[in-house]
């Protein structure tokens, strides 16, 4: 098999898995439930999965999205999850063989977990924004680019940035308009893309953002102003896109 072919193969599969741990840890960690200890259960009558059970993607479609001992359907959010794992080891294998996609993939999959996250709870956990974080500097570190020099500087101030428009607003309108893991997500965000990077990132995340108001008033749901929107997600889906232009074009 050629190496063209294998390192998408690899990283794919590596993804499916680690979607599937991720998708398990976007529905029990905010419920106060450990995804580390104990064997994988159904999330409605907690019986407990056999290994065939766990295989994924397969064995969503193999029972048909239904537990086998309940019947109940199996959350969505697990094979959702899968299959952007799925997508986002594919496309680190394509664009980036060798130890640059595999960087890639770590950077899209923490980034999954994290937007995943953000969207079910509006949270942004500082143990996985600080593994980012600290991925970021060790692939850096390793002589990955773009250069560590840049990343630091990204990460100071991606963090500092955000912040500051934080500040202001509540500033202006005595009131929080911003989550205090932002500010941590985007300064993690510049430590793997260095700071030349980070002003797309922003734009890209706050066009979305439009998007996401647009439709909802063209869709007439209701969404004002003060609407809470999970800009940390947006972010991330931002992020990876701009991961791979960096890999393309250069830093």
């Amino acid at each position: 098999m050629s190496t063209a072919l294998l390192w998408p193969i690899l990283l794919g599969a590596l993804g499916t898995i680690f979607g599937s741990f991720i998708a398990a840890l976007v529905i029990r960690w905010p419920q106060g439930r450990s995804v580390m200890h104990g064997r994988s259960a159904c999330d409605t009558c907690e019986r407990p999965l056999r290994a065939a059970e766990l295989v994924p993607l397969l064995s969503h479609v193999v029972q048909r999205g239904r537990c086998r001992g309940c019947g109940t359907a199996i959350d969505r959010r697990h094979v959702r999850t899968e299959l952007a794992g799925l997508a986002i080891g594919v496309v680190a294998g394509v664009v980036a063989p060798g130890a640059d996609g595999v960087a890639g993939a770590i950077f899209g999959l923490l980034l999954l977990a994290l937007a995943a996250l953000d969207m079910t709870a509006f949270w942004l956990p500082d143990r996985l924004t600080g593994a980012l974080a600290a991925c970021g500097l060790i692939a850096g570190a390793a002589g990955l680019d773009p250069l560590l020099a840049d990343r630091v500087i990204g990460g100071i101030g991606g963090y500092a940035s955000l912040a500051a428009i934080a500040w202001a607003y509540k500033a202006l309108r005595h009131r929080d308009g911003m989550g205090g893991g932002d500010p941590k997500l985007f300064g993690a965000i510049g430590l793997w893309l260095g700071w030349r990077m980070l002003p797309a990132v922003l734009v890209v995340a706050s066009l979305i953002g439009l998007g996401v108001a647009l439709f909802a008033h063209l869709t007439r749901r209701d969404m004002t102003r003060d609407t809470a929107l999970p800009f940390g997600a947006l972010l991330a889906v931002a992020a990876y896109p701009a991961w791979m232009a960096m890999i393309v074009v250069g830093p």
